[in-house]
This record gives C-alpha cells, structure tokens and sequence, in this order.
C-alpha cells in the first residue's frame, strides 16, 4: 500500500485510537441487539433493560480501557461508559442501528435516528464506525442502495474532519459451511477493493480475515473439510492485502 495523504484532523483522530506504538488496539463493545439477547437470557425474568446494557458496558469499559488503545461503543447504551474510560484511551463511535431488518431483502444499513457525525464528535467521537453487510456479487440496486450510503457517511465525515472507520462484513443469502469458505475469500478482497476507492471516504476498514481457519488443512484449526491448503491461505492474505489502498485492521 502506498503512502496515504490525510487532513490533520482525520489524522489526529487515527493517532487519538492509536497506542504509543501507532498500533490500534481497539476493543468493541459497540453490541446492542445481541448483549441485550445475552443479559437477558443470563436473567430469571429473560429481560434486559436500558440501563441493564449501560451498566454492563460502563464495567466492561472501566476495565478494558487501560489496556486498549481505543473503546468502540454505541451511543444508545454507552455513553456514561465513557465517563470511566482510561484517559489516553480514544473513543470510535458507531453510527449505525444494530442489526437489520430481515423482512426486507439485502441486510440494507440505517443510521441512528437521533445522531448525526458532529453529534458523535461533540458527545466525544475520535472517530465514526459504520458497519455494513455486504456482498459484492448482489443485486446491483441493492449494492447501490449501500454504496450511496457509505458516499453520504464519508462526506458527512469530511465535512468535520473526523476519520471514518469501515467495517464491511460479508455475507451470502443461503450460503454456508464449505461453500462460504470457498466464497468468502474473493468477498472479503472485493470489498476492500471497493470501499478503498476515494468516493466513500473512508479512511479506516475493519476487515474479516478472508479465510475460516477451520477449513484450513494442515492447520490446529482444521475440522476435516478442506476449502484451502495453508498455501492457499497464505496467498489468500496477501490478495485481500494487495486490494486494499487504505490502511486495514482486521476484526478478531
């Protein structure tokens, strides 16, 4: 990847989730619909409230921080979780709803309904998050639907200086196992191809891996059924990294 020119505050706001050592070690604890599921289900009642999730993450918060060098949270449940943040700990802050709506087809994104980019900056946002379900081989009008959104979210960040961190996450309708493993790894590279190109202005990915270790043969992690050799996945890496132009970190 060659060398990346930025604007001082989206670059102020990298090195803000960054460690001393420029690395970005960020923990997420930016779940919502699915904490809620696991609070819930670990309760007598199976209920999980508002401030059930508040309180969950401002203790995950405290003692993480000191030992992450950015915090991704919500700002529905996890802003009074900043207040005991490690100080030199920076702060990304989603900007998408939790989840999708499964009646409609294509996992389609929306954005929270009472925040915006400068409303993220003010409540304390070293940078923005936006997660998307994407499948580079789906319909054409609904890959529109999404590339027009990143676009807006991109501008929005542009507009302030703020950097903006991309979490593309693959999918494919009612593909799975084996089949996904074979299919994931050229996902995985066309969205990092698509989404490096300036138009989104997205300054960050947070990628998957564009591999399942467990089909992996030869490895601790194999299972038995064999999508790639560990040359192959050594090559596979390396694909996915030469795709990208902007810099990327991958999801553990």
């Amino acid at each position: 990847m060659s060398a990346v020119r930025i604007a001082r505050g989206k670059f102020d706001g990298i090195n803000a989730c960054a460690g001393a050592n420029g690395v970005i070690s960020a923990a997420a604890m930016d779940q919502r619909g699915s904490l809620q599921k696991a609070i819930g289900k670990a309760r007598e009642d199976g209920q999980a409230t508002a401030e059930d999730l508040a309180t969950f993450k401002k203790a995950v918060v405290s003692v993480l921080t000191p030992h992450a060098s950015a915090i991704l949270i919500d700002p529905e449940f996890g802003l009074l979780a900043l207040e005991v943040k490690a100080p030199d700990c920076g702060v990304l802050l989603a900007y998408e709803k939790t989840g999708y709506d499964a009646t409609v087809k294509g996992r389609l994104p929306d954005l929270l309904d009472e925040w915006s980019v400068r409303r993220l900056v003010d409540a304390g946002a070293n940078a923005i998050k936006i997660l998307l379900y994407y499948d580079p081989a789906d319909d054409e009008k609904i890959n529109t639907v999404k590339h027009a959104f990143i676009e807006r979210v991109g501008a929005e960040c542009t507009a302030l200086d703020v950097p903006f961190f991309l979490e593309p996450v693959t999918y494919r309708d009612d593909v799975s196992g084996l089949d996904w493993a074979k299919a994931k790894p050229e996902a995985v590279t066309r969205s990092m191809d698509e989404f490096s190109k300036a138009k989104y202005g997205v300054d960050v990915l947070k990628v998957e891996v564009p591999i399942d270790m467990k089909f992996v043969s030869g490895t601790r992690s194999f299972t038995g059924e064999e999508a790639y050799t560990r040359e192959d996945a050594l090559r596979l890496f390396k694909e996915a990294s030469d795709a990208a132009t902007k810099p990327f970190i991958y999801l553990s």
